[in-house]
């Protein structure tokens, strides 16, 4: 059991010589053998001990960094220099990287742990975390169930307290999702926000980086730390970075919309109740509630599976055998090679992308399926805007249904695919989201609560969120 639920807690206990920094990295490692069977870790790194011993000096020395001793896990399509760099697929199972991404660089820079790699699903594609070439990841709320996906071990390593937090990447929902399934919060940055330089790439133009936790003070303090400017990433925005954790307790009384198209069939009875159930409590405290349309929303899931395939077909062209992926034992000619070596390599779930973008970007289908997408993604983005004209932020659930079972929708894509029809509409807008976990369902099994806001105004999810914590949620060590 930790003695902390916050960051801050944490150091003020080790400043205090109430905790040891290394015997709380020792525990995580002992917590994460005894959670083997939960799967949520690809690689545990041995030196994350005598780092800690270094850190606890400088936190006694009193020169130390905004994250020193929080001990980190990251999601294991993220590039950390001298170490595996998998994406939980067999094509890369012997890979290791040069560099180091910016992401998980400012968080050593800030003298924060890293304990390992977690499971995802293969590339960053899946919605449940059972496309891993290095096994299905469980959910530790019960482990007959799915922790989501794709960041599925980040999340599972967070909620069974594992480690203090992870990061992850979200192309259509992939941490939200899973920290919705999970019971622990998740943030999607707006795209630019985060650079994605050293983030291996399924959807270049949807792909985010972002944080799990089990507060908002946590995810706050992290997004501060990751977020900003690189020159490595041209995409990343120079837009001014706020002081998120100064400035999220701040509640003011947000206007905040409600679209009637993500309460409609398909939701979970259960889940619509708890949700209404605290709009209720917000109404109540002076929140303005607004009835608000997203009319393009029943065309998300279309859009972005046909965006997302067309440039995973791209970006995934590289690995072929030839330059840094495992090649084919079987001895032909190149073209075969290329064949064989992406034939062994890829999963299934990667394979049926990689056709469907290949499939989607051919000539005579081009303008009928990926142009018309681009359309409908601007029809969609234009949506947003026009609401956040009217309203601050959102609120949405996160997931139409609790986790499901393990194989449960793994022989029905389509169904699959659905886990993500309340997520995916953010990333075609590029607006940011954060899943905050609000309840439970009767079967046990956490229900999450999305909040999403206009580009580059995280400040108004944080604030929500923080004010749904302290007033509503326990505040509980876990």
């Amino acid at each position: 059991m930790l003695q902390y639920k916050t960051h801050s807690q944490k150091l003020n206990l080790i400043k205090n010589g109430k905790l040891s920094l290394t015997e709380n990295v020792e525990y995580f490692r002992d917590s994460i053998n005894k959670n083997a069977d939960l799967n949520a870790f690809n690689f545990v790194f041995e030196e994350v001990v005598e780092e800690s011993r270094k850190i606890e000096e400088k936190i006694h020395d009193g020169k130390y960094g905004k994250l020193a001793g929080m001990v980190i896990a990251v999601k294991d399509v993220l590039a950390l220099k001298d170490k595996p760099l998998t994406c939980s697929s067999n094509i890369l199972k012997k890979f290791k990287s040069i560099y180091t991404a910016t992401a998980v660089q400012k968080l050593l820079d800030e003298d924060a742990l890293i304990i390992g790699k977690t499971n995802c699903d293969e590339f960053a594609m899946g919605s449940s975390n059972e496309n891993s070439a290095r096994g299905v990841v469980k959910n530790p709320v019960n482990t007959e169930f799915v922790p989501g996906g794709s960041s599925g071990g980040s999340a599972a390593a967070v909620a069974a307290g594992l480690c203090d937090a992870s990061l992850g990447t979200d192309t259509g929902g992939s941490i939200r999702q899973p920290a919705s399934f999970c019971g622990i919060y998740g943030f999607k940055p707006t795209y630019g926000r985060v650079s994605r330089f050293g983030l291996t790439a399924f959807a270049s133009s949807f792909d985010t980086i972002g944080p799990f936790a089990r507060s908002v003070d946590d995810i706050s303090l992290l997004l501060q730390v990751i977020s900003g400017k690189d020159k490595y990433d041209s995409t990343s925005s120079d837009k001014e970075v706020p002081d998120f954790l100064s400035e999220y307790q701040n509640a003011t009384k947000l206007k905040i919309g409600l679209p009637q198209e993500f309460f409609s069939d398909g939701l979970d009875p259960e889940i619509r109740d708890i949700l209404y159930d605290y709009i209720s409590k917000l109404k109540t405290d002076g929140f303005e509630i607004i009835d608000i349309h997203l009319p393009h929303h029943e065309y998300s899931i279309a859009a972005y599976y046909i965006l997302t395939t067309a440039e995973a077909s791209t970006n995934l062209a590289r690995y072929d055998g030839v330059r840094y992926t495992t090649r084919s034992g079987k001895k032909d000619d190149l073209i075969n090679m290329y064949t064989n070596t992406r034939s062994e390599g890829f999963g299934d779930e990667v394979k049926r992308r990689i056709m469907l973008g290949t499939y989607v970007l051919s000539a005579g289908y081009y303008d009928a399926y990926y142009a018309k997408a681009q359309k409908v993604r601007r029809l969609i983005q234009k949506d947003f805007f026009d609401a956040f004209e009217k309203v601050d932020v959102i609120i949405t659930p996160t997931s139409p249904f609790t986790a499901f079972k393990l194989g449960e929708k793994t022989s029905d894509p389509l169904q699959m695919y659905l886990s993500d029809i309340y997520t995916t509409s953010a990333n075609l807008a590029g607006i940011p989201g954060i899943n905050v976990p609000v309840g439970s369902a009767g079967n046990g099994l956490p229900i999450g609560m999305q909040i999403l806001a206009n580009q580059f105004e995280e400040l108004k999810l944080l604030r929500l969120s923080s004010y749904i914590e302290s007033n509503y949620l326990k505040n509980e060590v876990v």
